[in-house]
């Protein structure tokens, strides 16, 4: 641990110097214009010490990295029951695929797939306008991080809203078999809203920090989720936490993690750390290139791993 912080700042020159960088999430205007340059690394560890390199304090479109906390608060109001909903099993297919909709008859995979956040996003929705659940979402990931300053960035909404076609499909798909108890239009207001979350891999990696202390926030002693709870959420992470590369990012990495076509992933090292990557070029998955490699690196030499030292 004493040599943590040399550590981070080894795996960022080594990452500097890679020319091979992945490519930007070009289907989404806003983020086709970000440099896949950027990179930034940040860990919490559970005793309240921070590492972090490169551009760690830059703020990104974290995306479905969003699944975490949403996810975390569909738990808090239903319990189980979203299980109802949303399945728990890998995809094995993109993302954004309506083929398994057709033949699990409009039920999502699991709640990290495009279709399983859109179901997520309507069990927010009850009982709520849509800006207020959105407000909700902002509200509890703020307090996770301990940073009032974390904000939506409107345009990449907007952008979002203005080309996500595959994801009006989804709904709609969705709310034929009956999957959907709000209008298409208002659920994905909320779910476009919560993957424009703006933050940085320092705010990301205090925001993780309750899975990876058994639930609860070690740096203000409140519980958030019980110790239970916050394992079975690990366990989807590692699963299903980069769609149809999750079984490889196990393997290379052997962490719980969620990525984002932002470049963002969050990863946990239960017992030890929150970590945060960004590195906006992806992989064929839609998996930050760099940003995997790095997580790579980083579980090889700590030795940390679910699976063992």
């Amino acid at each position: 641990m004493d040599d943590l912080q040399a550590l981070v700042n080894g795996i960022h020159r080594e990452i500097a110097a890679h020319t091979r960088r992945g490519k930007v999430a070009d289907y989404i205007p806003q983020l086709a214009a970000v440099d896949p340059a950027h990179f930034g690394i940040a860990i919490t560890t559970v005793d309240g010490r921070e590492f972090v390199a490169g551009e760690a304090d830059t703020a990104f479109s974290v995306q479905s990295v969003s699944k975490v906390f949403t996810l975390t608060l569909a738990l808090g109001m239903v319990g189980d029951r979203l299980w109802n909903r949303v399945g728990r099993e890998p995809s094995g297919s993109a993302f954004n695929s309506i083929v398994q909709l057709e033949h699990e008859h409009g039920k999502p995979r699991n709640p990290f797939i495009n279709a399983g956040a859109i179901a997520v996003a309507d069990v927010l929705l009850a009982g709520h306008q849509p800006k207020e659940a959105i407000g909700e979402i902002v509200q509890f990931v703020r307090f996770l991080a301990g940073d009032d300053s974390i904000v939506i960035d409107q345009r990449v909404a907007r952008s979002e809203a203005e080309t996500g076609f595959r994801n009006f499909a989804l709904a709609q798909f969705m709310r034929s078999f009956g999957k959907l108890d709000h209008p298409a239009e208002h659920v994905l207001g909320v779910y476009f809203h919560h993957c424009a979350l703006a933050m940085t891999c320092r705010q990301l990696s205090h925001a993780g920090l309750f899975l990876a202390a058994g639930g609860r926030n070690p740096a203000t002693g409140r519980t958030v989720v019980s110790r239970d709870r916050a394992r079975r959420i690990n366990a989807l992470m590692l699963m299903c936490g980069h769609y149809d590369g999750s079984g490889d990012f196990a393997y290379r990495v052997g962490l719980p993690g969620k990525s984002g076509v932002g470049g963002g992933i969050l990863v946990v090292a239960p017992g030890k750390a929150s970590i945060a990557v960004w590195s906006p070029g992806l992989n064929e998955n839609g998996n930050s290139l760099l940003g995997s490699l790095a997580l790579e690196m980083l579980a090889h030499r700590t030795g940390w791993s679910i699976f063992g030292a």
